[in-house]
C-alpha cells in the first residue's frame, strides 16, 4: 500500500561539503536513507564528503556534486511540503519471505496530477544501483517537463534476472497505484542506463509479465543509455539510445548494432553519440552530452502525439 502523506515540515538542505552521515541521518529520508546510496551493505565512510560522491561509483564518470545535490534537494522539499517521496513496491509479506527485498524501494519525483509517468533503472553492472548520479537527476530534469518520474532501488548483487523482476514489479506497483500515485498511465516510458538500460530493453521487448509482473501494456517508449544490450523482440517500442564515443564498457558499435536490428523491424529510433565522453555519464553535464534528457523526453512526447493521435497536455 501506498505510504501515508507526511505532514508538512522544514528541513534543513544538503550541500556537497556535508557528509555521508548527514545524508544518511538527514530527517527527509528517514527509514530509507541507506536506499540512496549504491552499495547494499556496505560500511561507509560517514565523514566522506557528497563532493566525493563519484567515489563510490566506480563504473561511472562525469559524477557532478552540484547535479546530485540539486536532486536531493528536490526531495527534501518533497518532505518538507508533505509529500511522500519513497515507496516501497514489495509487500511487508514479500519482503519477510525473501530478506534481500528489504533492498528495493521507488523514489517518486511528482510532475502534474495525472500526467504519463517514466520509470527510470540507474546502472552499476549489477552490482550497485547508481541512483544519486543517473537517477535521481534524470527524474528531477523529467518532473520538471511536467511528467512524473520514478527511480527504482534493485536488488545489487543479484544478476539482472532479479534486478529486472524489481523493476516489473515496480512498473506493476504503479499501475497498481495509479489512482493514489496520482499518476497517468498511458503511454508512459522506461529509462535505464547500462545495467538499468538492459532492464529497460527487455521489459520493452517482453513486457513486465515476463519477469513476474502484471500483464501490462509495454511502454510507449525506452530511453537507453551506454549498455551492449543485444536482444531484440519481433517488436520493440521506440527508442532513444545514447553513448559516448570513448565508451570502453559499452561499446558504440555495439550500440550500433543493435539500433540497425530495431530499424530492421521498422522501430523508430534517435541514436546519439557524443565525442570525447566515456561510460556512465549520467545527465552529461559539462560534456558533449549535456542536454540529452530534454531530447529523450522530446522524443516521447513525439512518440505519445504519433500513438495517441494528439499531443498529452502537460
Amino acid at each position: 500500500m501506498p505510504l501515508k502523506e507526511a505532514a508538512p515540515q522544514q528541513v534543513a538542505h544538503l550541500h556537497s561539503e556535508d557528509r555521508l552521515g548527514d545524508l544518511l541521518n538527514h530527517p527527509a529520508f528517514e527509514g530509507f536513507g541507506h536506499l540512496l546510496l549504491p552499495w547494499d551493505g556496505r560500511n561507509y565512510d560517514l565523514a566522506m564528503p557528497l563532493r566525493d560522491i563519484g567515489r563510490l561509483l566506480p563504473y561511472h564518470s562525469h559524477v557532478e556534486p552540484a547535479v546530485v545535490v540539486a536532486a536531493l534537494t528536490r526531495m527534501v522539499d518533497d518532505t518538507s511540503a508533505g509529500r511522500t517521496v519513497f515507496y516501497n513496491f514489495y509487500t511487508d509479506d514479500q519482503r519477510r519471505t525473501n530478506s534481500m527485498l528489504k533492498h528495493t524501494g521507488l523514489f517518486f519525483f511528482r510532475g502534474k496530477p495525472d500526467a504519463p509517468f517514466a520509470v527510470i533503472a540507474p546502472g552499476g553492472g549489477f552490482s550497485y544501483v547508481g541512483s544519486m548520479h543517473e537517477g535521481f537527476p534524470y527524474a528531477e530534469e523529467i518532473s520538471k517537463q511536467g511528467f512524473n518520474a520514478f527511480v527504482v532501488k534493485y536488488r545489487a548483487g543479484q544478476g539482472g534476472k532479479a534486478a529486472t523482476e524489481d523493476l516489473a514489479a515496480a512498473v506493476s506497483y504503479i499501475f497498481q497505484n495509479a489512482r493514489s500515485l496520482q499518476v497517468g498511465t498511458d503511454g508512459y516510458s522506461l529509462w535505464g542506463s547500462s545495467a538499468g538500460a538492459r532492464m529497460a530493453a527487455a521489459i520493452g521487448s517482453h513486457g513486465a509479465a515476463a519477469f513476474g509482473g502484471a500483464p501490462l501494456p509495454k511502454p510507449a517508449v525506452v530511453v537507453t543509455a551506454y549498455t551492449a544490450h543485444s536482444d531484440v523482440a519481433a517488436s520493440e517500442p521506440p527508442t532513444f539510445v545514447v553513448v559516448g564515443d570513448r565508451d570502453s564498457i559499452a561499446s558504440p558499435a555495439a550500440m550500433e548494432s543493435r539500433i540497425a536490428a530495431l530499424r530492421r523491424i521498422g522501430t523508430p529510433v534517435k541514436y546519439h553519440k557524443y565525442p570525447g565522453v566515456g561510460h556512465g555519464f549520467g545527465t552529461g553535464h559539462g560534456t558533449d552530452a549535456q542536454g540529452w534528457i530534454g531530447q529523450a523526453i522530446q522524443f516521447w512526447e513525439k512518440e505519445q502525439e504519433s500513438t495517441m493521435g494528439q499531443p498529452k497536455k502537460i
